[in-house]
This record gives C-alpha cells, sequence and structure tokens, in this order.
C-alpha cells in the first residue's frame, strides 16, 4: 500500500499512522517495521520515524494466521448439564476462549471436548458471557442455536442475575453502594480499561459482606457485563481487588493467579421450559486461604 501524508498528519510517528491507516493492531504494525516492510523512497524506516508533509510511505502489514480451535480432554467442573445448557465451574488461570497468545488449554477447547461441538462464533462457541482469565466461577454455556439466542437475549435484557465475591483494599467508606461509570480503553495503556468519556454504560452494584483487618469481602452484582468492569470500578473507587496485576498490585503472599474475585452466583430462566434456575459455588481454596491471610 502507498501513501501520501497529508499536512494534517505531519509530526505523525510512523507507527501511529500505520495503525490508523491500516485499522491493524499495533503488535502487527510493529512487527512489519522490524522487518523492513516500511519504506519511504525506498528505504526502510523505523517505527518513531516522525513524518513530514508529503512523505510518500509504503507498507505492508502482515495477516495474523487464522485460530483453529481444537477439542481437548480438560477436566472442567459441571455442576448442570441437558439438551440445552450447561453451567460450568470456571478454575482462576483459565482463559474462557482461544485467542492470539492463548490458542488452548481455554475453557472453550474443554466444552468442545465435552460436548463434540457448540453453536455460535467459531473462536467463541456456546459463550453468552465471559470470566477474566484469573477469575473463578459460574458461567452458562449454550448447546442450541435457540438456547444461545434466547440467553442472549437474556442477558442483553439484564434477565441474567450475577453475583460475584470479592477480596478488596481497604475499607469502602459506605457499606453498599453503585458504580455507575462507562467504561473503554484507557487511552495510555491499550491493554486496560478505565472509565472514560464515550465509554460503554456500566453498573456495579456493591456490599461489604464482611470487614477483614485492613480490607473487606464485598459482594457484587452486576446491572452490565463490561470486559474488567468490577476490576476497574474498584480501582477507580480507590479499592482495587486484591493480588490484582494491572488495577491494583500483585502481592507474593497469595496463591491467587491474579485478582480475587469469584462468579459466585448465577440466576436465570431457561431458555426452553422458563423455569427458574439458580446456582451457587464457593470460592477456590487459594481465595479462601488469602481472605483468612486478611482477616
Amino acid at each position: 500500500m502507498r501513501h501520501v501524508v497529508t499536512p494534517e498528519e505531519a509530526g505523525s510517528r510512523a507507527d501511529r499512522l500505520l495503525a490508523h491507516l491500516a485499522s491493524a493492531p499495533r503488535s502487527l504494525v510493529a512487527q512489519a517495521f522490524k522487518d523492513g516492510l516500511v519504506t519511504k523512497s525506498g528505504d526502510a524506516i523505523k517505527a518513531s520515524f516522525t513524518l513530514e508533509s508529503g512523505d510518500e510511505i509504503e507498507f505492508s502489514i502482515p495477516q495474523r494466521p487464522s485460530l483453529e480451535v481444537r477439542p481437548e480432554e480438560i477436566d472442567v467442573p459441571i455442576l448442570y448439564e441437558d439438551d440445552e445448557l450447561l453451567v460450568v465451574d470456571k478454575p482462576a488461570g483459565m482463559t474462557t476462549h482461544p485467542a492470539h497468545g492463548a490458542t488452548s488449554g481455554t475453557l472453550v477447547n474443554a466444552l468442545l471436548a465435552h460436548t463434540g461441538g457448540l453453536p455460535g462464533e467459531p473462536l467463541r462457541p456456546g459463550l453468552v458471557h465471559r470470566l477474566d482469565r484469573d477469575t473463578s466461577g459460574l458461567l452458562v454455556v449454550a448447546k442450541t442455536p435457540g438456547a444461545l439466542s434466547a440467553l442472549g437475549k437474556a442477558i442483553a435484557k439484564r434477565n441474567v442475575r450475577r453475583e460475584y465475591l470479592g477480596l478488596v483494599k481497604g475499607r469502602p467508606q459506605h457499606g453498599s453502594g453503585t458504580i455507575d461509570g462507562p467504561i473503554g480503553r484507557d487511552p495510555h495503556n491499550r491493554l486496560k480499561y478505565a472509565i472514560v468519556a464515550g465509554g460503554k454504560p456500566s453498573v456495579t452494584h456493591y456490599t461489604v459482606r464482611e470487614p477483614l483487618r485492613n480490607d473487606a469481602e464485598v459482594l457484587f452484582t452486576l446491572e452490565t457485563g463490561r470486559t474488567h468492569q468490577i476490576r476497574v470500578h474498584m480501582s477507580a473507587l480507590g479499592h482495587p481487588l486484591i493480588n490484582d496485576p494491572l488495577y491494583g498490585r500483585s502481592d507474593s503472599r497469595f496463591a491467587l493467579p491474579g485478582q480475587a474475585l469469584h462468579a459466585w452466583r448465577l440466576s436465570f430462566k431457561h431458555p426452553v421450559t422458563r423455569e427458574p434456575m439458580s446456582f451457587e459455588v464457593a470460592p477456590p481454596p487459594e481465595y479462601e486461604l488469602a481472605k483468612q491471610l486478611l482477616q
């Protein structure tokens, strides 16, 4: 591809302009520079090169290889299963679905081996909601297209109740409250999310379940389900989750793989029978040990 730098683009870093022009992830843009695939007047330039008006650049951005999801025999606790759905207790440290950098060992790999096949997107079959890699607990998975559609609509209409338990740094000033803050990409760190103007509406209700010595165990109820929602909201409140390496800090005292957060309760209506269904699963031993250390 060829592009002539406009006066408005003058002064831009080459990598930032190419990421915009190609609508490509920065990792692929960085690789293109390393491979010498970005040139000006025939000479390779660096990612940090400052462009001037009239510069003619040529570039080629490599495509990511397509991902293939393979069934893998991985033991995952199944709390309930029928012809339409199943409810699992995802272990902390397990990624929910494959992505670049985590193509195996995920919950989806395990579910495909168990069921033989699931409806929906190739990389996220059966999923109507997700949990962060280091968050443990309850997930409902659809086994049929009808169940996937019905559960997806229930999530969108906020008819699925999701309650979490978490250990937070310090004690919130109020025993209960609501955090209403739109969430989007952190403009300063693409690995993080933040409360930002123009973000997606995000609402978290919280109640202090048990005061600890200097910290607290908190019950969270979600109205929305944004990526990292509880972690972002509690960090903004000044009480990040214990052992959260991204929004707080890691603590070597704990055996947890990451943040002390557990999807504790899950309630919804069965997509076919319409019968109310409710599930509860205790936090894993690592969470309970962390709580004991904070008492």
